[in-house]
């Protein structure tokens, strides 16, 4: 396991270790936080602190999980101690394409209405709806990553589907 190499000594297994999980933790910290340079912070910052806390990891839980819990939490402390900034959420291309396929004007239309729309969530529902549709992550992983229960997670991210809604309705989009 990369990690017990790394407590072992051996720098090249964390490397590896953020080579492998780095992409989604930028993604995620990207659409929470809506500024690529506050992400790529917050993602730094997050890896930092796992690498610091490496022997307090816990083999039961999957790293990835452990590590985005560290990042939420960042992206929660980033988030609150913002102050008077508008918050806009960044098109992850590579992420909106493999997703999406073939492109037309229209599609870019709509992916940009989204990310519009996703931006004005709150912040918990953001969370909930980003980690189940984007990062593709079970409600047990998600709850391990944020704190909350599965049902209160279920919950944010129905809303947060309910309230996509009716912010794309009302930019036009049915």
């Amino acid at each position: 396991m990369l990690v017990r190499a790394v407590l072992a000594g051996d720098p090249a297994a964390f490397a590896v270790l953020v080579d492998r999980h780095a992409p989604a933790c930028l993604r995620f910290a990207s659409r929470m936080l809506g500024s690529r340079e506050d992400a790529e912070d917050a993602t730094q910052e997050a890896f930092v602190r796992a690498h610091r806390a490496l022997a307090r990891y816990d083999e039961a839980v999957r790293f990835r999980t452990w590590v985005m819990s560290i990042l939420a939490n960042r992206c929660r402390t980033t988030l609150l101690h913002r102050h008077r900034r508008t918050s806009r959420v960044i098109v992850d291309g590579a992420a909106v394409e493999q997703a999406a396929g073939p492109s037309t004007d229209d599609d870019a239309e709509l992916r940009d209405a989204i990310e519009r729309a996703l931006a004005r969530l709150e912040t918990a529902q953001r969370e909930a709806f980003v980690l189940k549709h984007v990062e593709m992550l079970s409600y047990e992983e998600m709850s391990a990553i944020t704190g909350a229960g599965v049902s209160a997670l279920k919950m944010r991210v129905r809303r947060a589907c309910e309230r996509l809604q009716v912010l794309l309705r009302e930019d036009g989009y049915a």
